[in-house]
């Protein structure tokens, strides 16, 4: 085990010669997997070692679906051969009987990881990351995680009597595939993996095994609030992979406060959790009633000031964590909101593939926060990208080194556990170096076809407009939205669908042809905002006229749920902000409380 000091020294080292070590991560890779069936193809004839010019010149850029078929042989354990990767799938056999007794999931082999594609996708299920039982992997994606929990400890040092985190976290969500092989979220591995040390993490939660481990979200959320409010005097900080994770779990503290008192009084959980396990966790958690806990949370939540509200019922919490960059962005205001003056930290660049980068300024709020990348975390190539057009430049790439401060590219992976030239879908921006190594902006998620013209930049840019408006006109507060393209229909239209909290008059039948009035003359100014490419196809008629949708307050907590129903990871979920799957864009429909069509003539 390596101390603070030494972790952040080698992430120094690693950072002084970063082409170096991007080398030497490509010639471990290739040595370790040039003869894999995936690569054979391409790599066949030529001899060793291969160099980087021949690598990218011989091998293509991959997606997903170029891995598909090997990586559901795998998951049926029908490979008899090296596919991705020499390795084994990761195996991890539970033998030790207090091991056995404390986890819900037995493992004999877990080996895939969830990486969401997001419930607005054209699939609706998850995508399948082989995680192999490789020791470089396992070695960098150390140094990336001990890297970011010691930048943590040198901010806030620990202490010894406000020693616990509340965490909202789901890993309940584990499927078996065909092959015996477990299924889970990148983020759920450490729960399920007695090698990652869970005993560790449950001892700096409030929260038992029980409640993590659940099998329904709404459940868990509700009973991390109720074991973080029983020990409200030692939290120390809050997280959540997601800033979209902790606004839902405050708006359900805003809706179920009352019942939480209630919960504390009684000394048992509401009969809303059916889930045993869970519940039996939490009345040990709650230790008989609280009356002078409970009086001094009543006096607090009845006052309906959500204004600052953690650090008034979490009164010693020093932080609260989680990612905001990119689509979560928009939820960075309302986070800020609920916390008054304890501060906001950013989460790292990691993805399910790979880590990409790591935070090592985390007290920057979103729009400045930049990611440094790690060199030896895989070989990292980048395909210029046009902002404005909203296409790649180029097809070739260049490496780490080539690329040009203020520039714009998509990423492409190569990584320890068997993807090659894979590309990521991530498009950033290179602010500068830290050392010599990149430092990158998350801007956004790349569009999926040419066909696309809205991508979810112009999307959040134009709904953070729309906000104001609507602020402005009818005191609304807008909780959620997405949009989708249809191309089937000619021309092809447009519809976003927008949540707005519960009271808003556009939600009320008596006054639904104000609301259409209101509604129409705000939603002019929102158009105005959807992006170059969006004008100029509407203007050559290509596209419709624009549709807006107000859904039923809950409506994308629901698409959650059938998100997780088709095997999206909890901890993982994202909520769209494109969809791209003509199913969930009817499910969407039929929450719509009012829609407003605005043509041409609107102004």
């Amino acid at each position: 085990m390596m101390t603070d000091d030494e972790i952040i020294n080698n992430i120094e080292d690693t950072t002084m010669d970063a082409g170096r070590h991007q080398l030497e991560a490509l010639q471990t890779i290739l040595e370790h997997n040039a003869g894999v069936a995936y690569l054979r193809p391409y790599l066949q004839g030529y001899p060793a070692p291969i160099d980087a010019a021949t690598f990218r010149r011989s091998v293509p850029l991959s997606s997903y679906e170029d891995y598909a078929d090997h990586i559901h042989q795998m998951a049926d354990d029908d490979d008899d051969q090296p596919l991705l990767s020499v390795d084994p799938l990761f195996r991890d056999k539970f033998g030790e009987p207090e091991i056995d007794s404390l986890f819900r999931f037995n493992a004999i082999k877990s080996c895939l990881l969830f990486s969401s594609p997001g419930s607005g996708t054209s699939s609706a299920n998850p995508k399948l990351i082989p995680y192999f039982d490789s020791t470089p992997s396992k070695a960098v994606s150390y140094l990336a995680h001990q890297g970011s929990a010691a930048m943590l400890r040198r901010l806030f040092p620990p202490r010894p009597s406000v020693h616990k985190n509340l965490l909202f976290f789901y890993a309940g969500n584990v499927t078996n595939t065909k092959g015996g092989y477990q299924a889970m979220a990148a983020s759920a591995f450490s729960m399920h993996n007695k090698n990652s040390n869970p005993f560790r993490l449950l001892s700096i939660v409030v929260s038992p095994k029980e409640v993590i481990l659940g099998s329904d979200v709404q459940q868990q959320m509700y009973c991390h609030l109720l074991c973080g409010l029983r020990h409200s005097n030692i939290v120390d900080g809050i997280q959540a992979p997601y800033a979209s994770g902790l606004i839902r779990a405050f708006s359900l503290l805003e809706i179920k406060w009352e019942q939480l008192c209630e919960d504390l009084e009684n000394g048992f959980p509401s009969v809303e959790i059916i889930d045993v396990a869970m519940r039996d966790s939490v009345i040990e958690v709650l230790s008989g009633s609280q009356p002078e806990l409970l009086k001094r949370i009543r006096s607090i939540c009845e006052k309906r000031d959500w204004g600052g509200i953690l650090g008034k019922l979490w009164p010693n919490v020093r932080y609260v964590k989680c990612v905001s960059t990119g689509s979560m962005e928009q939820y960075y205001p309302k986070l800020k909101y609920y916390a008054g003056e304890i501060p906001l930290l950013g989460g790292d660049y990691y993805a399910s593939e790979c880590c990409v980068g790591i935070n090592l300024d985390i007290m920057q709020p979103p729009e400045l926060t930049r990611f440094v990348m790690l060199p030896s975390a895989a070989y990292f190539e980048f395909l210029p990208y046009d902002l404005t057009n909203n296409c790649l430049i180029d097809e070739e790439t260049v490496d780490l080194s080539g690329v040009a401060v203020g520039k714009m590219y998509e990423m492409v992976v190569t990584t320890y556990r068997g993807l090659y030239r894979y590309r990521l879908g991530d498009i950033v921006k290179v602010t500068g170096f830290y050392n010599s190594s990149p430092q990158l902006e998350f801007v956004m998620r790349a569009p999926k076809t040419s066909r696309e013209i809205l991508t979810e930049r112009d999307l959040v840019s134009a709904m953070a407009s729309f906000q104001l408006v609507l602020k402005d006109v009818i005191a609304a507060e807008i909780t959620e939205f997405a949009s989708f393209l249809d191309l089937e229909l000619d021309p092809k239209q447009l519809m976003i669908f927008i949540e707005v909290k519960e009271g808003c008059m556009l939600l009320q039948k008596d006054n639904l042809q104000e609301s259409l009035i209101i509604l129409k003359r705000c939603c002019s100014s929102l158009e105005d905002r959807l992006g170059g490419i969006y004008k100029v196809m509407k203007a050559g008629g290509e596209i419709g006229p624009l549709l807006v949708s107000i859904v039923k307050p809950g409506s994308f907590d629901r698409l959650l749920q059938e998100a997780i129903k088709n095997g999206a990871p909890a901890s993982q979920y994202k909520p769209p902000k494109i969809i791209r799957n003509h199913k969930i864009a009817d499910f969407m429909e039929a929450f719509a409380v009012v829609t407003v069509c605005l043509n041409s003539l609107d102004g």
